[in-house]
C-alpha cells in the first residue's frame, strides 16, 4: 500500500486564514483551508518521496470571531531591487519597520478546534527506495512524541498550534451537529507552472460538523 490515513486534532487560541479577496485587511475564512491542513502535517514530516493529501476536516468547536488590530508592515522589498543586487554583489534591501509600520484590523477565528484527516503518499517516482511502511512509521513515531520540524501554526506564525496524534477516532469527541454551505474556498496552489502558481478553489459543504475535502485533481476543483 502506497499511502496511509492520519489524523491529528489541531487546537489554538487565534487563527487567520486569509480570504484572498480582500486586498488589505485580513478577513479569515470560516474554518482551516486544506492547505494549511496541509502545512500542519508538513510542519511535523515531510519528505521529498512523500506528499500529504487532506481529506476531511471535523469542526470540534463552533466557529466563534473576534476583531483585532495588528501591526504591520505597509511594503515589501522590491523584487527589482534583490534581482540589481544580486547582479552587482551590492544593494538596498533594508526594509525598516519603525518606518513602514501601520495599524489593520482583521476579523480572525478563536478558540478553535479541528480534527484533520490526511493521507501520506509515497510518490511512486521517488528516488528513496525505502518502502512505504518505514514513511508512516517515522511519522507515527515523531506525532506520538510530539516532534516536529518547525512549529505548526494556524494561518499566520504568530497563531501556534497545539496538537496531538489521534489513534482511534471511534472514542473521540462528535464534531458539532451544524450543517451549512461555507462557499469558495482555497484548496490548493497548483504548481504545474512553478514560475506562477496558480491557485484553485473548491465549494466547502459542512455537514453535522464534517467538510469532505476533493481530490485535488477532481471535477469539484474549479480551474
Amino acid at each position: 500500500m502506497d499511502h496511509q490515513r492520519f489524523v491529528l486534532e489541531v487546537r489554538g487560541d487565534w487563527a487567520c486564514f486569509t480570504r484572498p479577496e480582500m486586498k488589505v485587511e485580513r478577513v479569515s475564512y470560516d474554518v482551516i483551508t486544506p492547505s494549511a491542513a496541509r502545512a500542519v502535517f508538513e510542519a511535523i514530516f515531510y519528505k521529498p518521496a512523500v506528499r500529504w493529501e487532506v481529506r476531511r476536516i471535523e469542526v470540534l468547536t463552533p466557529v466563534r470571531w473576534t476583531n483585532l488590530r495588528r501591526n504591520e508592515v505597509a511594503s515589501v522589498v522590491s523584487t527589482r531591487n534583490v534581482e540589481q543586487a544580486m547582479k552587482q554583489g551590492t544593494g538596498e534591501l533594508a526594509l525598516y519597520v519603525d518606518e513602514n509600520r501601520q495599524q489593520r484590523a482583521a476579523l480572525l477565528l478563536r478558540d478553535v478546534a479541528w480534527r484533520l484527516h490526511a493521507d501520506l503518499v509515497v510518490r511512486p517516482d521517488r528516488r528513496d527506495p525505502e518502502a512505504p511502511a518505514k514513511f508512516f512509521a517515522m511519522f507515527e513515531r515523531r506525532a506520538r512524541k510530539g516532534q516536529c520540524v518547525n512549529q505548526p501554526y494556524l494561518g499566520c506564525r504568530e497563531f501556534a498550534a497545539r496538537w496531538r496524534l489521534v489513534e482511534d477516532v471511534a472514542v473521540e469527541p462528535a464534531p458539532i451537529a451544524e450543517t451549512r454551505d461555507l462557499g469558495w474556498m482555497l484548496h490548493d496552489l497548483d504548481f504545474t507552472d512553478a514560475a506562477d502558481p496558480q491557485p484553485r478553489f473548491f465549494r466547502a459543504q459542512m455537514t453535522k460538523g464534517v467538510i469532505e475535502i476533493p481530490a485535488f485533481g477532481g471535477e469539484e476543483v474549479a480551474r
